[in-house]
């Protein structure tokens, strides 16, 4: 099987970025002799940083198959090494094996949770498949409200990206402008291209009224100018939602 140049770019280009990942949260985190489910695992980039790390079993999971194919098919022919260590499979979380029989002791989610259409129900299915006393680790973003919250979609319908355009027109202007500018592809809800559009404030209620303690739960997480600038705006009650770029938490059973 060949694979996909442009996969195996954007897979270096994700393995590189890892790094910066782990680095939001604080303190290193062990993953020696864990079990570990990577939720939207995507190209499996994630996975395989865990598993070099010692990890006894990674399972990575994502509903798009192409990027599961390409997953396994990576891990068979540039990391043959790890292949008894890591499994992807296609589905979400509620589609894993019974829970009493796979439960895990970290689980982690990057850059996914913005696409997860039941962000409460797949925090019920991690609490079910946790060990207790274990964590979860989720960074993601950016948000919807914040200005390229609409990961491009206002592009695919004006030609050009416009900062927060998504929150300016309605729902229904935009479906409406997107199935005149593709006809082959119509659609009933942003939801459907891959987005749930939730908001900060009820991410933040999601993961506080999870069942599982927060013990870290940190806004606009980057040394980057910009987001150093959005975080002086999202202290301000009535802005605060249009200017929270990406959310990094932890989570205990």
């Amino acid at each position: 099987m060949e694979l996909n140049r442009s996969l195996v770019d954007y897979f270096k280009k994700s393995l590189a970025e890892v790094p910066t990942f782990w680095g939001r949260f604080p303190n290193n985190i062990s993953f020696k002799e864990k079990s570990v489910l990577d939720i939207g695992c995507g190209d499996g980039a994630l996975c395989i940083d865990i598993a070099r790390k010692g990890a006894k079993k990674v399972i990575g999971i994502d509903t798009n198959k192409v990027m599961i194919e390409f997953a396994k098919g990576n891990l068979d022919q540039n990391f043959p090494e790890l292949k008894h260590i890591i499994e992807f499979k296609v589905g979400s979380i509620g589609e894993l094996p019974n829970y009493e029989n796979s439960r895990f002791d970290i689980i982690t989610s990057k850059s996914a949770f913005e696409h997860i259409l039941d962000p409460v129900g797949c925090l019920e299915e991690i609490k079910l498949r946790l060990n207790p006393g274990s964590k979860v680790y989720i960074g993601f973003g950016p948000l919807y409200n914040s200005p390229l919250g609409d990961h491009g979609i206002t592009k695919l319908i004006f030609g050009i990206r416009i900062p927060w355009a998504h929150s300016i027109f309605s729902e229904s202007f935009l479906v409406k402008k997107w199935n005149k500018k593709h006809p082959g592809n119509k659609i009933k809800s942003i939801s459907k291209l891959g987005l749930n559009m939730f908001s900060f404030a009820e991410f933040k209620n999601t993961f506080y009224k999870s069942g599982l303690k927060v013990e870290y739960f940190k806004v606009n997480t980057s040394t980057t100018i910009i987001s150093k600038i959005f975080s002086l705006f999202q202290c301000l009650p009535f802005i605060s939602e249009y200017f929270s770029h990406n959310i990094y938490c932890i989570l205990r059973k």
